[in-house]
């Protein structure tokens, strides 16, 4: 299910819209597209991180995939940070102390 506006109104809808982004001097980004370019730019880094990592180390075991997969964007951007100086998996994910 979802929400639409009868065609008049949606017409009227991007007209405004429309109008307001040109006065403004700037695109203005609903909640959908928001989601959206976060739920990017959390698969954008966690495939980023994982290229690197099988660079670096190989092919990885189960659990690195499986905490790349599940983790958010603040996660792996910090793992991103310390992969540059990492000696090992461990030292990448470890928990800071």
């Amino acid at each position: 299910m979802y929400f639409s506006l009868p065609a008049q109104l949606d017409d009227l809808f991007l007209e405004e819209m429309s109008n307001f982004e040109e006065n403004q001097k700037m695109r203005y980004v609903t909640s959908v597209e928001r989601i959206g370019i976060r739920k990017g730019q959390r698969e954008g880094e966690a495939r980023m991180l994982t290229r690197l990592l099988q660079r670096r180390f190989g092919e990885l075991p189960t659990w690195v995939s499986e905490k790349l997969a599940k983790a958010e964007l603040p996660s792996l951007e910090e793992w991103g940070l310390r992969f540059v100086d990492a000696e090992s998996l461990d030292a990448v994910f470890a928990d800071p102390a």
